[in-house]
């Protein structure tokens, strides 16, 4: 019972120091299948308020998961929660089916060539680990998948680093949310990443933002200065871009 999912689980962690705070998936794979388990059952009894064995269900799955990890996903689903029915799909071919039925309901001719040909290359970048999919006619071309193991999630933790290496005192309960939200407030993608320290040198008032918040325990309100971070994180992030698409597969299609 004492189990919570999202914003609930981080004000109950804050407020209180009962609590401990878990990841079930990290880079787009599942590391413990025991919280895994119980977030399904929250998520299926609590919020989506219905009987799974009355339902078929369908999960979503990271396109380079292990054969190993699907199967311990349908076995959770039918011996726990026992489904009549289960399909495990890959992220990247959802996303493209459904880009692929809205244009299709947009398009006024409903002619073969745009029934038949589900194809594309499918960039996915995000939280968990940064895919390139190619898909062709809603089929994973497998071998050329490329995966970066680095994310969304390694830049907020770079950018609390940065903070801490500088001396910020933040506080240790609120540093990853506090590093997230300065990363998605104040940071930038620089042109010239000399000219950005150059200018932060030269006008620190200008440029050097401040972060203002109060401390859930104590209550006691605190001010943390935000400079080469603004920029620094945004730049670990483009040079994991351009590693992507330096990588990606090049598809050749008639």
């Amino acid at each position: 019972l004492d189990f919570f999912i999202g914003d609930e689980a981080l004000s109950h962690f804050k407020s209180s120091g009962l609590y401990s705070l878990r990841s079930p998936i990290r880079h787009g794979q599942v590391n413990d299948w025991d919280t895994m388990e119980r977030f399904w059952q929250q998520s299926i009894f609590n919020y989506l308020r219905c009987n799974p064995e009355e339902h078929y269900f369908l999960l979503t799955d990271s396109p380079v998961s292990t054969p190993e990890s699907r199967e311990c996903m349908g076995e959770i689903m039918f011996e726990t929660f026992n489904v009549p029915g289960l399909y495990i799909s890959v992220q990247s071919v959802l996303s493209l089916s459904a880009g692929f039925a809205y244009l299709k309901s947009l398009s006024e001719e409903d002619s073969e060539d745009s029934v038949s040909d589900m194809t594309g290359v499918v960039v996915d970048i995000g939280d968990g680990a940064p895919h390139i999919v190619p898909v062709v006619n809603g089929y994973v071309i497998g071998s050329s998948i490329k995966s970066f193991p680095l994310s969304g999630s390694d830049v907020t933790q770079f950018v609390m680093q940065l903070l801490q290496e500088r001396g910020e005192l933040l506080p240790p309960d609120d540093a990853l949310d506090i590093a997230r939200r300065v990363k998605e407030t104040y940071c930038y993608t620089p042109s010239d990443i000399v000219k950005e320290f150059k200018k932060h040198d030269s006008k620190p008032s200008k440029y050097i933002k401040q972060w203002s918040a109060i401390k859930p325990k104590t209550g006691v309100p605190y001010t943390i200065d935000v400079g080469y971070e603004r920029f620094l994180g945004p730049e670990r992030s483009s040079s994991i871009l351009r590693c992507i698409l330096l990588t990606s597969p090049l598809l050749y299609l008639n």
